[in-house]
């Protein structure tokens, strides 16, 4: 796994503004303090593609949402690896992901 900024996968916490959503301006205000939990995460990425900011998520639908993301990247990671051995290489690489990465849309 990449390291980037000592953190692994370069996630930095966000911090919000008191009224719960993004920093005014649409950006957000990064600090340097641990990574984002599972949650966090999808409550983020969900809120990436909402229209309406008063949208809210049940927790229940976090933590599962959380957990098929997780299958899906474990699953992405072990089929790009199978790539990789199947072209005889140590190393896996982007391209391997982008060969493997059509069918894995199909299979969820």
């Amino acid at each position: 796994m990449e390291e980037r900024d000592g953190r692994a996968g370069g996630f930095r916490k966000v911090r919000r503004s008191r009224e719960g959503g993004s920093v005014p301006g649409g950006g957000v205000r990064a600090c340097s303090s641990l990574p984002l939990s599972a949650q966090d995460t999808v409550d983020r990425l969900l809120r990436l593609h909402f229209r309406d900011g008063r949208t809210r998520v049940n927790g229940d639908a976090q933590l599962l949402m959380a957990e098929m993301l997780n299958v899906f990247v474990r699953e992405a990671a072990a089929r790009a690896a199978r790539q990789a051995q199947t072209e005889d290489l140590e190393k896996v690489d982007i391209e391997h992901l982008e060969k493997v990465l059509p069918q894995l849309l199909l299979d969820f």
